[in-house]
């Protein structure tokens, strides 16, 4: 079970509370909710919010910051998701913040995220090698024309890069079948679900 919580006097809904579920059960649908065991809640803002950042440069010394997110994803922690990013989800775009973080939950099954996720019945090698090279070559190449679809966000990291791919995987596959069908293919095994198709196995 999964607890709900707000921010900032936000009053919860149902209707908030069952946006939020349906999509979050997407990413699972084939997997199971054992795949979100471990943790229990999700807080909701109203819109976004500033989240402490910190860092160490090369000299030792730690840096602190905040930045603004629309959403995140604590290892063994809630989901944190801006209610004005939420609210018009139904839009088809490849853009979800729901199926991103919770995307991210996937992925810290296994410790930080890192776009590698537990595999089951899979070739680990194999997702791997396709992620790294489309990983390499998005981060270099991210502002070409054959790429512009994709947000650029996920050349932030290996675990943005599969967030941001999962996000299109759901809302608008094709993107991916056209850019990085290899990685179509892996996201297909591991969330056993062929969007492109409507197939699920």
């Amino acid at each position: 079970n999964k607890q709900f919580c707000t921010t900032h006097d936000l009053i919860l809904w149902q209707t908030m509370v069952q946006l939020i579920a349906l999509q979050a059960c997407l990413p699972i649908l084939k997997l199971g909710l054992e795949w979100y065991a471990g943790w229990y809640t999700i807080i909701v803002y109203p819109s976004g919010f500033l989240s402490p950042q910190g860092y160490l440069d090369d000299a030792g010394v730690r840096h602190q910051h905040d930045r603004r997110l629309s959403g995140e994803a604590w290892e063994g922690g809630p989901v944190i998701l801006s209610w004005d990013e939420v609210k018009n989800a139904g839009e088809i775009n490849g853009e979800n913040l729901v199926i991103h973080e919770f995307a991210h939950k996937l992925d810290m099954r296994n410790g930080v995220a890192n776009g590698f996720p537990p595999l089951h019945d899979m070739d680990a090698a194999a997702w791997s090698e396709n992620f790294s090279q489309a990983y390499e070559d998005f981060s270099m190449n991210y502002t070409s024309p054959e790429l512009e679809r994709i947000d650029p966000y996920a050349a932030h990291s290996p675990a943005e890069f599969f967030s941001v791919l999962s996000e299109l995987f759901f809302e608008t596959p094709d993107i991916i079948v056209d850019t990085y069908p290899e990685i179509y293919r892996q996201l297909s095994l591991f969330y056993r679900q062929d969007p492109q198709s409507g197939a699920v196995s």
